[in-house]
């Protein structure tokens, strides 16, 4: 299962029920664009150790962008940018979980709603 970015902020809030999912899972992935988010969302080099760790302890894998993740994700813009209001972040998430032919772990269901070659199982904390 790919992971969002927003399961992990849960994760990091201290709830025990977003711990539990991914803990449940035995292949645990998240795109490239989640990771820089973690990165990003870091404070100070100290939590970008963190993140690291985490990711690396619970056997994490980060899956690349690709040519056809990029190709899908501006399809997804193109289609939901507008009616919709996917943003770029959002679409390379859902691109790479397609692409991979893989389940999205997410939170935020009414930003992946609307692709229909998407398949989530959405988190609600």
């Amino acid at each position: 299962m790919i992971f969002d970015t927003d399961i992990f902020i849960w994760i990091q809030r201290g709830n025990a029920r977003a711990a539990r999912w991914v803990e449940a899972e035995d292949e645990r992935l998240l795109s490239v664009q989640s990771y820089l988010e973690l990165l990003q969302g870091a404070e100070n080099r100290r939590q970008h150790e963190q993140t690291k760790s985490f990711l690396k302890d619970f056997g994490f894998s980060t899956l690349p962008l690709s040519e056809n993740i990029g190709h899908r994700a501006a399809v997804y813009i193109e289609e939901y940018g507008l009616s919709h209001g996917l943003r770029a972040g959002d679409a390379i998430v859902a691109a790479t979980a397609a692409e991979h032919g893989l389940v999205l772990c997410t939170g935020n269901a009414k930003h992946f709603r609307p692709i229909r070659d998407l398949k989530t199982r959405i988190f609600r904390p």
